[in-house]
């Protein structure tokens, strides 16, 4: 997919990780399929869903009539999985210059995974963390809820309409609209989820930041 150049403007940027600034895709595709043939379910199908949400609320959304207790217990045992599991984990081409380029500047990474998973992905594939991380142990709710974009903003001093997001997911997409700000879509999964833009990859980013602390994010 081609991308249409474009600029937008913020005063700080809200990083998801898993799919957006670290590919992860063969960690979850293979924890989540062993966990779909365990619940006798069909693999495609959770993986359409697993995407960019916390792991207990997708299996809520999977099997609607097991107790949460039960979704929680398993996405314990998930989280536990995945974070042992770090074979190809690698950078999504572009994220380290990005990374790079903030330094110093207002971002954060709002992510579905929790803290020691974040770092732990973070670091196997190379990345800095952002200063600020919003992991789903922070929230009550999770994607495609707004409550991690809007607490991101917030931990950084701004109100969520001056920032920007980037997203790889359906439900992260709807989370940083619902959020009240612009989105950019990072790969091929976020094209048909209406970003505001979108990139193949984070190459095809470049941020410039001003003397009054505007931020300029060029696309194309």
């Amino acid at each position: 997919m081609s991308t249409t150049p474009a600029t937008l403007t913020a005063r700080a940027l809200l990083l998801d990780m898993d799919g957006t600034l670290v590919d992860s895709e063969a960690v979850v595709d293979r924890c989540w399929r062993r966990w779909a043939a365990a619940n006798g379910l069909d693999g495609d199908e959770v993986m359409r869903i697993a995407h960019g949400r916390q792991g207990h609320l997708t299996m809520a959304v999977l099997l609607p009539e097991r107790p949460m207790a039960e979704n929680l217990a398993d996405n314990r045992r998930m989280l536990a999985e995945e974070t042992a599991d770090t074979e190809g984990i690698v950078q999504i081409p572009g994220a380290a210059d990005l990374l790079g380029s903030l330094a110093g500047l207002p971002h954060a990474l709002v992510t579905s995974a929790d803290d020691t998973l974040a770092r732990t992905r973070m670091s196997a594939a190379g990345l800095p963390l952002p200063p600020v991380l919003v992991t789903a142990e922070l929230v009550g709710a999770g994607k495609p809820d707004p409550e991690g974009f809007r607490k991101g903003a917030a931990e950084l001093g701004f109100d969520p309409g001056s920032c920007i997001a980037f997203e790889d997911s359906e439900a992260g997409i709807q989370a940083a609209h619902a959020a009240g700000m612009p989105v950019v879509g990072v790969g091929p999964r976020a094209a048909a989820h209406r970003p505001t833009v979108h990139v193949d990859t984070l190459e095809q980013i470049r941020v410039v930041a001003a003397d009054d602390g505007t931020l300029t994010v060029l696309v194309g």
